[in-house]
């Protein structure tokens, strides 16, 4: 089956005081190694993910050099080697309407032992649902007709209301380390326009505006934020609104990369609110040669409800546990947000500072996740009490991406032109996969037992469940979330989104009622929901 918006059925319930200890977080490394370096990952099937790297000298092979795409099989953790004609080096990407995957732009570069290579900048790679649950006969389509309007390395792309992509900012040719031949400006994808869209926020929000953090609100706009500026852009009026900067000289864009989401949208209202954590306090105005990898990263989080009373009052601060930058957040269906990755000093890149480690612009690697509870008090929402802690560093080019097992994909980390491995490397390029598992992975679930092929805007739907008798209790808490599972990559997660349905079970507890989003705006259309 192709992929689809994932729904995910929560249930909590209270337990005797005498049952057993309940399961924690913990890391799980794989036996198999992924083979390239899993700088983007997004999930594509309900049995596979698919992870881009550049053109490099990854030890994974296809027709006779090495890959840099290839599918990961979430029930046996193999790796599958895809083919690829462009350099997908820092490309966007996201779900179309049709549950095709677009990867956009990329690098301009080859790769010595690697000839086939063609320039990425202007590419556009499509990866169609594909039935084979194990990935064979699944295929990258690339036609050198079908491009971009300009040339976009370190660009985002989020899905809109209409099903579309938004594609936003990106630089032409590489650059050592601050953007210094931008594309300010906008398209779409599939095409709309003969001309790119000009954006004054990107221009202003330069040097550092690189992967430009883009939210689709409710009412069919786009929250973005690029260094530490702010706009909502309505995409139907083209027309750029500035917010509040983000507190406290705060950056938050490549080459300080902060993490940043919306948080989840409940009925009836569905108000938006967005999150960013990290990044970094630095001037964007020193010169590269005066920065160094102990600089520390930002601890700070900063809150905003994007209504005309929340843009008011402003962006509300509070900090994690420690400084990161290169981090990801990502939504777990029950609301809660996991922080993951990331170093606590530097920044992003390689080679471009002074006291490098090894390659590394950063250091100090984050090995201990944390939780962020959105309706927790100010100052209690952040939590790692009884989080595992990895010793697999995941820096510069890691990715990290929710399955639709429930469990996190954790891979990637690679602050080095190429491949460099070793003992005494202490930021390795990194070919170990793990998963991170919450600790309902190994208790008894609730299951949907089958759905609608499509499921329209709107509507009062009833599916068949299954559920464990630990949970079939009268008391039992019932929270049903649609998830968009996004695309990760440099501490982004393009198009996430998490939105909760009103549910009710039924009294013989054999059915699930819900009631879907009320129009595309809320949730992007897919695969599976749509008018």
């Amino acid at each position: 089956m192709g992929l689809f918006s994932l729904l995910f059925v929560t249930l909590t319930a209270s337990f005797a005081s005498g049952a057993p200890a309940a399961p924690q977080w913990s890391f799980n490394v794989k036996n198999t190694t992924s083979g390239i370096v899993a700088l983007e990952s997004i999930v594509v099937s309900p049995t596979l993910a698919l992870f881009f790297d550049r053109a490099s000298d990854d030890p994974l092979q296809i027709n006779g050099h090495s890959a840099w795409g290839a599918l990961w099989n979430l029930e046996s953790s193999t790796i599958t080697a895809l083919d690829v004609v462009t350099n997908s080096f820092c490309a966007g990407g996201a779900l179309l309407s049709n549950g095709t995957m677009a990867s956009i732009g990329g690098d301009q570069t080859g790769f010595p032992g690697n000839p086939i290579i063609k320039p990425g900048n202007q590419a556009i790679r499509l990866l169609g649902p594909c039935a084979s649950p194990t990935g064979e006969g699944c295929t990258l389509f690339e036609d050198p007709n079908l491009t971009l309007l300009v040339e976009r390395w370190y660009p985002s792309a989020i899905r809109i209301f209409d099903g579309s992509l938004l594609i936003a900012g990106g630089m032409h040719v590489e650059a050592v380390f601050y953007n210094v031949d931008p594309e300010n400006s906008f398209e779409f994808f599939p095409r709309k326009e003969k001309t790119v869209r000009p954006s004054a926020f990107l221009e202003r929000a330069l040097p550092a505006n690189l992967f430009p953090r883009q939210f689709a609100l409710p009412d069919g706009r786009v929250l973005m934020i690029a260094n530490n500026q702010t706009i909502i852009y309505d995409v139907e009026e083209n027309t750029e609104t500035a917010l509040p900067d983000i507190p406290n000289g705060v950056r938050v864009t490549n080459p300080m990369d902060a993490a940043a989401i919306l948080l989840p949208l409940s009925p009836p209202d569905y108000i938006p609110e967005v999150l960013v954590c990290g990044g970094t306090a630095q001037d964007d105005r020193v010169p590269v040669e005066d920065l160094n990898s102990q600089i520390p990263a930002s601890s700070q989080c900063s809150r905003l409800t994007v209504t005309p009373e929340g843009i008011a009052k402003g962006w509300e601060v509070e900090h994690m546990l420690e400084g990161r930058t290169m981090h990801e957040l990502l939504h777990i269906p029950n609301g809660q947000l996991l922080i993951a990755n990331g170093a606590g000093t530097g920044f992003a890149g390689f080679n471009s500072v002074q006291e490098t480690i090894g390659n590394s612009n950063a250091d100090h690697a984050v090995l201990t996740p944390s939780l962020y509870t959105p309706d927790a008090p100010l100052g209690q929402r952040i939590s790692n009490a009884g989080m595992p802690t990895t010793d697999i560093a995941r820096v510069y080019h890691s990715s990290i991406t929710l399955t639709p097992q429930g469990n996190f994909l954790v891979a990637g980390s690679n602050p080095n032109n190429g491949t460099v491995t070793g003992a005494d490397v202490k930021f390795p390029s990194e070919f170990r996969v793990e998963t991170l598992d919450p600790p309902f992975m190994s208790m008894p679930r609730p299951a949907i037992l089958s759905m609608p092929a499509k499921i329209p805007f709107g509507q009062s739907v009833t599916v068949p469940i299954s559920l464990p008798t630990s949970l079939s209790s009268p008391e039992a808490k019932v929270q049903v979330a649609l998830m968009d599972l996004g695309f990760s990559t440099h501490g982004f997660h393009a198009s996430a989104r998490l939105v909760f349905m009103e549910a009710a079970i039924s009294e013989d507890q054999k059915s699930l009622t819900f009631v879907t989003p009320p129009n595309g705006r809320v949730y992007p259309p897919d695969q599976r929901l749509s008018s």
